[in-house]
């Protein structure tokens, strides 16, 4: 039974083909989204095994942050790069889910996560969400939480104003764009809760900044902070 499941699945291939999302090279069968070659050859940063790591330390002298980390790099012609213009501008979804689920298990084993209580998406605005159709942040916090087990807020935090593009700004532009941008809708289920806020890319931190300067007006709130990929600027 399986033989002939195999040589439908070849079959199939053959006239759809699976590509990998980072190279465009041809999956195997036993390959999701991203090849193996892929896999290996995406650098990491191992940021959450290090705790004064560039991404912490871009929030020195900002805003309280107890941790931060990336998953990789965010460089021109980098695979990752590649992987979230799919994940954010061609829509598939599960490019976010699986890289999270893989950071997940990263920052479970390395004991990252041990005093997290839960785990909050950077919000887009309504507006913004409607147009593309999902929060890329929430897949990859989806994928953290099936590594994890810890549970995902989607509600307590929310953006309410539509800020334009980040891109080729300047790091003060940057902060000025996302100015009080996010606000706490319901702070009970945070009040007293270590957040673990996740995003796609961090640049200059300023939209992490922003959404941690609202949640830390909660009483007892921690806020640690990681994404898929850092850009160094």
């Amino acid at each position: 039974m399986n033989y002939f499941y195999d040589l439908w699945d070849d079959f199939i291939s053959l006239l759809f083909p699976r590509l990998c999302y980072a190279c465009g090279n041809h999956l195997l069968r036993n390959e999701n989204l991203i090849c193996t070659e892929c896999y290996i050859i995406i650098p990491r940063t191992n940021y959450h095994l290090k705790e004064d790591n560039p991404v912490a330390q871009l929030f020195w002298g900002r805003c309280m942050i107890e941790k931060a980390a990336a998953f990789s790099y965010y460089n021109k012609g980098s695979r990752i790069k590649k992987l979230i213009h799919n994940l954010k501008y061609k829509g598939i979804r599960d490019i976010g889910y699986e890289l999270g689920r893989i950071y997940g298990l990263s920052l479970k084993t390395s004991g990252f996560t041990n005093d997290i209580d839960l785990i909050m998406p950077v919000p887009l605005h309504p507006m913004k969400k409607k147009i593309r159709g999902f929060n890329q942040s929430e897949t990859i916090s989806m994928g953290i939480a099936d590594a994890t087990h810890l549970p995902v807020d989607l509600k307590s935090l929310a953006r309410i104003l539509v800020s334009a593009t980040q891109t080729k700004r300047s790091r003060y532009e940057r902060w000025t764009n996302v100015e009080g941008i996010f606000q706490v809708i319901d702070p009970q289920p945070v009040a007293g809760k270590h957040v673990l806020l996740v995003d796609d890319v961090i640049t200059t931190g300023s939209t992490i900044e922003s959404c941690s300067n609202e949640l830390l007006k909660i009483k007892g709130v921690k806020v640690s902070v990681v994404a898929l990929a850092f850009a160094v600027v």
